[in-house]
């Protein structure tokens, strides 16, 4: 099964949205990449749940994940499923940036991953003039990034580094 990706619906301006993303790993599709375009802007996958699927065999379904966050691009297991013991797991706080591949280590599945994807624009301070900008005018001054969602900036009380 191909992965779903809703990362085409932006709201009316086109700004990139916080979107859904999924996909299924099962015997005969192990593995799955989160790709993105090369837009010059930053992109993070929130990974949320991954569960087994209704007909998944009573067996040990091991997944891992390969991306630039994890230790020299090796894969990191993440997820140990076995319907009659653990179903489900919450991975809440899970931030990988892409490309991202999820990979069926062991077991048939299927195993089913639910993400988050978020595009991050990089904007200076409004009352920067534009047609005067100097890099020495910086000095000393933070670059904001702000997540857009649905043509908002959305304020954290947590900054990006």
């Amino acid at each position: 099964m191909e992965s779903f990706n809703m990362s085409s619906i932006h709201s009316e301006e086109d700004v990139p949205a916080y979107v859904l993303w999924g996909c299924e790993l099962n015997k005969e599709t192990t593995t799955c990449t989160f790709k993105v375009k090369d837009d010059l802007l930053e992109h993070l996958l929130f990974l949320r749940t991954i569960f087994l699927g209704a007909e998944a065999k009573d067996e040990l379904n091991v997944v891992a994940v390969e991306s630039q966050s994890t230790y020299h691009g090796d894969p990191v297991p993440i997820a140990s499923l076995r319907p009659s013991i653990l179903p489900m797991v919450n991975v809440i706080g899970l931030e990988l940036t892409p490309p991202v591949t999820f990979i069926l280590k062991s077991g048939t599945g299927p195993v089913h991953i639910c993400a988050q994807h978020l595009t991050l624009k990089e904007n200076l301070d409004e009352d920067l003039d534009v047609d005067h900008f100097d890099l020495d005018d910086l000095e000393g001054e933070e670059i904001s990034r702000t997540p857009i969602v649905h043509g908002y900036r959305i304020k954290r009380s947590v900054e990006f580094e």
